[in-house]
């Protein structure tokens, strides 16, 4: 128990909680700001960085992710500082990934060049759509031509370069997808980010639909039949899902959302940034404080942490189960057992297995493509006492 997380690796999470505007499907914790001084920002990341490296001292650390929020429009002098930081504060792996979130408009991809030579080496760019009628229906203040732009600078300064598109979009037919999916996989380097709309309460578009605005949505079976598409296209493309979400060239997978995935500690720096990371053989979920002003006054007198809470066993064998089943090369069943003190029941693993749901590989348990389609039911009935 005291070394499971191990088994899933060990990152670091930055949270930029600042965008030019807040889209309307978006329930991140992001925020619009006239003014951000991003110096005070850099020590109270640097506060941070320094408290946790004294907590979990001497880990090898494997990834770095800036996510938010848009990091984009971080200054290159704080994404230079933060790393350093960082690089003073743990080991690293002499393979780093180090992530960050960018749009596509003309100001972030000017920044390009300077985060590669701070130490970024992944770019992830929020395209969402290559339509301009619907990237303005999403909020979006760029153009599908700016998108295409920034992606060929990215592309100058970035082995390795993803960017995310969501589908299931208003008025659009699988036709429309299929195209588009074509002209992002024509685009690709060597990963997809490809997620289904969801409608969120609490967001612009949650509002509007509870209004019964937002019409013309694909119903279930259209929105089930452009994840098929998804698939088949990106498999075909060398590109196959290793995510229900997520899709890449063999080798090139986010190492930073496979450290979630498959239950390792992660720590998480700004407003509220979660984390799960392990001391003394006991696992705990952090939570930093939401509001950027009030995390921002925390971190400087010593601590940006509003919760810290001790996570069973019980609730780490789900966690691991909930994470886990979300990637194609799934759980371990061994694993789930020392977490949770007792097993799958033999029934219940054969019933899934015999309906098509699950495949199961001496050790591993996986979800099959079918399976996929209903994965919160497979998870539930697999959980279930």
């Amino acid at each position: 128990m005291a070394d499971d997380w191990q088994q899933g690796g060990f990152g670091l999470y930055i949270h930029w909680p600042f965008c030019e505007a807040k889209c309307p499907y978006c329930d991140f914790n992001s925020h619009v700001a006239r003014e951000i001084d991003q110096s005070r920002w850099l020590r109270a990341y640097i506060s941070e960085i320094t408290r946790h490296a004294e907590l979990l001292p001497s880990r090898v650390l494997n990834t770095v992710f800036f996510g938010g929020g848009t990091p984009s429009l971080m200054s290159p002098d704080v994404v230079n500082g933060v790393l350093e930081q960082i690089r003073e504060s743990w080991p690293t792996a002499n393979d780093l990934e180090v992530s960050l979130e960018a749009n596509p408009g003309s100001v972030e991809a000017d920044r390009f060049q300077a985060y590669a030579q701070a130490g970024v080496s992944r770019l992830s760019m929020g395209v969402q759509a290559l339509n301009d009628d619907d990237l303005r229906r999403l909020g979006r203040i760029h153009t599908v031509d700016e998108a295409i732009q920034a992606f060929e600078i990215a592309r100058k300064y970035f082995n390795r370069v993803s960017f995310d598109l969501i589908y299931a979009r208003q008025g659009q037919k699988l036709y429309d997808w299929r195209l588009e999916l074509k002209q992002a996989l024509s685009m690709a380097v060597d990963h997809l980010s490809l997620y289904q709309l969801t409608i969120e309460q609490g967001t612009a578009f949650g509002d509007r639909y509870a209004r019964g605005g937002l019409r013309n949505l694909p119903d279930e079976e259209v929105s089930a039949e452009m994840y098929q598409i998804t698939q088949e296209l990106c498999s075909d493309a060398g590109m196959p899902a290793y995510e229900v979400s997520n899709h890449a060239v063999i080798g090139s997978e986010s190492r930073h959302n496979l450290i979630y995935w498959r239950y390792g500690d992660y720590v998480g720096v700004g407003p509220g940034a979660h984390g799960r990371i392990t001391r003394n053989g006991a696992k705990f979920a952090t939570e930093g404080w939401m509001q950027p002003d009030k995390w921002l006054s925390e971190a400087e007198r010593g601590n940006g942490t509003k919760i810290e809470t001790l996570v069973s066993s019980a609730e780490q064998s789900e966690e691991y189960v909930m994470m886990g089943l979300r990637i194609n090369e799934g759980i371990s069943r061994d694993r789930y057992q020392r977490l949770a003190g007792r097993g799958f029941s033999f029934d219940k693993i054969s019933h899934l297995e015999e309906i098509g749901m699950i495949a199961v590989d001496q050790d591993r348990i996986r979800v099959t493509d079918q399976g996929r389609l209903v994965l919160n039911a497979v998870i539930n009935s697999l959980l279930a006492e």
